[in-house]
């Protein structure tokens, strides 16, 4: 009896410990907060759940995934568009989406000689998830093509596409409710991954991560990254073209919790984040409670991380993507229905 108590108590210490290492810095208890880059920041209103943002490296417009997020008739729901140099007047809604549409992460394949394509992830209120591919037009409308699913797009939250119809999804979690999930995300169980769909058939590509989030690929397209939310870091990956599955080659710690990534135009990486989980949490249940935004920029070749942005006083709550279109920082938000727009040298 003795014997099993001890057992249970150096459980509960193991267990107690797991999830302090979990919880204290997502908690941001660490962390050095200071308002930054936010001189010159206009922000333009779109629609709620500004959650994902890309760039088209030709034209310059600003691709805008938005969802409503806390239920809702989500009417505004769809993807967005607009010139960053000139978002008021050219802000549009590119797609509707099929019908019960509320994307997520999306991702931009440009093709020569064939029509560019927009891969956005779909969580339709009537259950399941789909990618959902469309055409991009010459006026940057889109077309809706076709919509993919398969059994290892269990909890998809950003993809990375490769191929005209094929791509990688990131997996956050396995449980979504109730106390399985519970002890997921506090005890930082390492059940997250990333599925590839290879154009016919999906399988699990990389696994064991907690809270998996962003994708994006180096320019040399055989490097990816993913972030893991929760133990604020970056994962380095290179890619098996044969049979698309990812070998890590590297950790890179970001922090902060790393949400979505985007590629600037020296390969480095610019991600939205988030330094308080906990304040994300709080938000998610009141509009009104803070959430500090972050955008951090990371040299891939040497891992240095810098702060290129922190609001503070709900400029915009929660961010979870900074995407770099020439001289403008553009910033989404999981549930605010704006983005800022700043301006870069």
């Amino acid at each position: 009896m003795r014997t099993l108590l001890i057992a249970l108590v150096i459980i509960v210490i193991a267990l107690a410990a797991r999830a302090a290492w979990i919880v204290l810095p997502a908690a941001g208890t660490f962390a050095d907060l200071e308002q930054t880059g936010l001189d010159g920041c206009e922000a333009l209103t779109i629609a709620p759940g500004t959650e994902d943002v890309t760039i088209h490296p030709v034209t310059g417009l600003a691709y805008v995934s938005a969802a409503e997020r806390r239920g809702g008739d989500g009417g505004a729901n769809g993807i967005w568009a607009f010139d960053p140099a000139d978002p008021q007047m050219t802000l549009r809604k590119v797609s509707d989406g099929p019908e019960d549409f509320h994307p997520h992460g999306i991702s931009l394949l440009t093709r020569d000689n064939a029509p560019d394509r927009l891969f956005v992830i779909n969580h339709p209120r009537a259950g399941g998830h789909r990618v959902e591919i469309f055409e991009i037009g010459t006026d940057g409308a889109l077309s809706h093509i076709e919509s993919i699913t398969y059994p290892d797009l269990s909890s998809p939250n950003d993809l990375l596409a490769v191929g005209p119809r094929s791509f990688y999804a990131t997996n956050d979690r396995r449980y979504q409710t109730g106390i399985l999930s519970t002890l997921e995300a506090f005890l930082g169980l390492p059940l997250g991954g990333v599925s590839f769909f290879d154009g016919q058939t999906g399988s699990i590509a990389a696994d064991g991560l907690v809270y998996a989030n962003g994708i994006a690929m180096a320019p040399d397209g055989r490097t990816i990254y993913v972030a893991e939310l929760l133990t604020r870091r970056v994962n380095v990956y290179r890619r098996d073209g044969a049979d698309g599955r990812l070998e890590r080659i590297d950790r890179i710690a970001a922090h902060t919790g790393p949400d979505n990534i985007e590629i600037g135009p020296q390969g480095d990486l610019w991600i939205g984040a988030h330094p308080n989980i906990f304040a994300l949490l709080d938000h998610a249940e009141d509009p009104d409670s803070i959430a500090p935004s972050e955008v951090i920029r990371v040299d891939p070749e040497t891992g240095a991380v810098s702060r290129e942005l922190m609001a503070l006083n709900g400029e915009l709550n929660a961010s979870s993507v900074g995407a770099i279109s020439g001289t403008h920082l553009i910033v989404g938000a999981v549930f605010d229905d704006r983005v800022l727009i700043c301006p870069r040298s």
